[in-house]
């Protein structure tokens, strides 16, 4: 069973926004750089942005760049992904992971994987 937890999914219409939620209560987050990746149908996972334990260091994929805001509570055991100005490209399936290290986009560094959760962008 994933010890990562998404949430706050649903159906957004373009130009909409929404937050994600990502919990890591059986983790001593202090510890693991938080990312976010997504996956479209018929396309590769992609990095859309990390976040380091002491948040000194915030990576954001290409396309979200100023749309798409990261954050963490390590007391909480949380990460948030607040998303705004949706737009139809944003769909799919978006999983928060941790990272052993740097912050990072590469979808071959994380350790730990939540389910994920879908987000649709349709008017």
């Amino acid at each position: 069973q994933s010890q990562l937890v998404e949430s706050g999914g649903g159906v957004v219409q373009p130009g909409g926004s929404l937050t994600l939620s990502c919990s890591a209560s059986a983790f001593t987050v202090d510890y693991w750089s938080v990312s976010w990746f997504r996956q479209a149908p018929g396309k590769e996972r992609e990095g859309v942005a990390c976040i380091s334990p002491g948040m000194k260091t915030i990576k954001y994929g290409g396309t979200v760049q100023g749309r798409f805001t990261v954050s963490r509570d390590n007391a909480k055991k949380t990460s948030l992904l607040h998303m705004s100005n949706l737009r139809s490209e944003d769909t799919g399936v978006y999983y928060c992971a941790l990272v052993d290290g740097l912050c990072s986009l590469d979808r071959h560094e994380p350790i730990h994987w939540g389910r994920g959760t879908q987000v649709t962008i349709s008017a």
